[in-house]
């Protein structure tokens, strides 16, 4: 492999480490990182640096089985139906009308567009990155990938300059994420992140029997259009939505759900873990991050199998934060400051899970395309 550099003990990946190949989707470049033992399995699109898959060894048998939902060819990536494990920046989710207005001056992601200006979910997801760095041990590989493709006039709307850095951290039942963000650029630029990953315990069976656990206390109220309500109006306390209060762990059901929940309780390290468990067989997976908010979407819309898996969604921001004058200080990222948000999942088979272990929004509202 060139233009990188590998790592591991004695200088360089060796066959009782983690290994790396490159690979294709089509004509979309790829790498694939597997366990020594062969237990683990991941490939990563260079394309937005998503994950394309996730697969761990599980059962008895050992027999290696798909725990997330992505893109199963290079059509379905190009098209980003779905946003299937998309990394999202510079904003995640919905920028209401494609506008907004940051340090004294308006800006339009859709410029001469009428009709539908949905606009959502950032640039980052379709952005070339590079792999510019692998550490590989017996136990886990780390990838550092990176992309400076957000430029002035590169996308209208926006006109910043930022280097995105993606570390994909590798275990056997462990899967983590961190984006770091740089300003490159000589104004404060508004920024969050985000991740858009789908996850299935159950298949071919479908997500309503699978169980949820969310540690949120609060619901963040939205219109039709899925936009949050103005201010305080927002935020509705989860004792008074019980249709969507999943602090005790439920079946989900038929529950039809593209909601954001915010107030997460903070676990050991400050990680804040959402919990998604199969009772058929026991098995689990804790989606954590450090900070921000969780957006949960059943999948009731996607193009190819509905409500086969279902999206947890680690977000710095809720959506329409470029348009929410109470989250303009926690957006800006001056020129050269950095920031970065730390997410990831956890896979929790049977065997090694411990005990520890108004209308309301986001049922039935609107409709989305990711």
């Amino acid at each position: 492999m060139t233009g990188h550099r590998v790592t591991g003990r004695g200088g360089g990946a060796t066959a009782d480490t983690f290994r790396i190949a490159e690979g294709r989707l089509g004509d979309e470049p790829t790498l694939t990182v597997s366990a020594p033992d062969g237990a683990v399995r991941v490939v990563l699109a260079l394309r937005g640096a998503t994950l394309l898959s996730w697969q761990v060894a599980r059962g008895v048998a050992g027999q290696l089985t798909e725990l997330t939902d992505g893109y199963r060819d290079e059509a379905e990536l190009l098209s980003q139906d779905g946003v299937r494990a998309g990394l999202l920046a510079p904003f995640p989710n919905r920028v209401a009308d494609g506008r907004y207005h940051h340090a004294g001056h308006d800006h339009d992601l859709l410029p001469g567009r009428l009709g539908d200006r949905t606009v959502y979910h950032g640039f980052a997801r379709e952005a070339p990155f590079r792999l510019v760095a692998a550490t590989m041990t017996p136990d886990s590989a780390r990838l550092l990938l990176r992309s400076t493709s957000i430029r002035p006039d590169r996308y209208p709307g926006y006109p910043f300059a930022l280097d995105l850095d993606v570390e994909y951290t590798i275990g056997r039942h462990e899967l983590g994420i961190g984006i770091r963000a740089t300003n490159v650029g000589e104004t404060t630029a508004p920024y969050a992140s985000g991740w858009h990953p789908y996850f299935t315990l159950s298949r071919p069976r479908p997500i309503d029997d699978l169980v949820l656990h969310i540690p949120a206390h609060t619901l963040i109220r939205t219109d039709a259009s899925l936009i949050p309500l103005r201010g305080k109006d927002a935020l509705l306390p989860l004792d008074r939505c019980p249709d969507l209060d999943f602090r005790t762990p439920r079946r989900l059901g038929d529950a039809v759900i593209d909601a954001c929940f915010a107030d997460l309780d903070p676990g050991p390290g400050g990680r804040t873990g959402t919990v998604l468990s199969d009772p058929a067989t026991g098995d689990a997976l804790r989606v954590w991050q450090h900070g921000g908010y969780l957006h949960v979407f059943t999948g009731d819309t996607l193009a190819r199998d509905r409500r086969a898996s279902l999206a947890l969604e680690p977000v710095e921001a809720p959506t329409d934060a470029y348009n929410r004058p109470e989250h303009a200080a926690a957006l800006s990222l001056e020129p050269g400051r950095r920031r970065e948000f730390r997410f990831g999942v956890t896979y929790l088979p049977a065997a090694r899970r411990g005990v520890s272990d108004v209308s309301c929004p986001g049922r039935g509202a609107g409709s989305r395309k990711a």
